[in-house]
């Protein structure tokens, strides 16, 4: 069997998806919510800070409702 050596090429069947992810301006939203301690990287962190002050809100409150939206597609 010949192996992939090429790490950043797809493996197998690719399979298309619908883009379910919301944009940034429908991650305004607030909740109940449970504190937590995450670690995420810098680029993102920057991104959602530039996003949420464009929005007038908190960057964690839209990564909450990113999650939110997340769970969402897949408990139904």
């Amino acid at each position: 069997m010949k192996k992939n050596k090429d790490h950043d090429k797809p493996i197998g069947r690719l399979k298309i998806i619908d883009d379910f992810l919301p944009s940034p301006d429908e991650l305004v939203q607030d909740e109940k919510t449970q504190k937590i301690t995450i670690l995420l990287n810098k680029r993102s962190i920057e991104f959602f800070k530039k996003q949420a002050q464009k929005n007038n809100t908190k960057y964690q409150r839209m990564i909450r409702n990113l999650l939110e939206r997340y769970v969402k597609r897949y408990i139904a």
